[in-house]
């Protein structure tokens, strides 16, 4: 299995959501106007257009990882969406991603919201805080 990383922001739609639907955050049985309408895929991808770093992991041409982050380069990154896809997980994929975010910003503070992937996260050195986030929706949210 040869991994090739990459740094390109402008991820294939077609293979961000076949990755995101292999891991579960997008359903093929979901039917709301806003993830059939032509305007949702084609904007499926603007999140890592406009996210400081995007990292990611293919083998051939199939999308196999991805990871992206906002970071204001010196104090404090958010890390989002690392998603590997189920049969490329546990050969150390994920790891590399995020090695590669921290690396980018290595003296940031690294931030990542998570909740079924937190033993992951906890074993390559992040560590829980008492901080309280409060959210607002993005109109997305609710129809995948």
């Amino acid at each position: 299995m040869n991994i090739e990383y990459r740094t390109q922001k402008e991820l294939p739609n077609d293979k961000l959501y076949k990755l995101f639907h292999a891991v579960g955050w997008v359903r093929e049985d979901t039917t709301t106007q806003e993830l059939t309408s032509q305007e949702m895929f084609d904007n499926f991808n603007i999140g890592f257009i406009n996210s400081t770093f995007v990292f990611s992991a293919w083998c051939n041409d199939r999308l196999v990882g991805c990871v992206r982050a906002l970071s204001d380069l010196h104090f404090r990154s958010v890390m989002y969406d690392l998603a590997v896809l189920p049969e490329f997980q546990h050969r150390g994929i994920g790891t590399e991603l995020v090695r590669r975010c921290r690396n980018a910003c290595e003296n940031s503070e690294w931030l990542v919201q998570t909740d079924d992937a937190k033993g992951f996260y906890e074993k390559i050195g992040f560590k829980e805080n008492k901080d309280h986030f409060l959210t607002v929706p993005c109109k997305w949210f609710n129809s995948i």
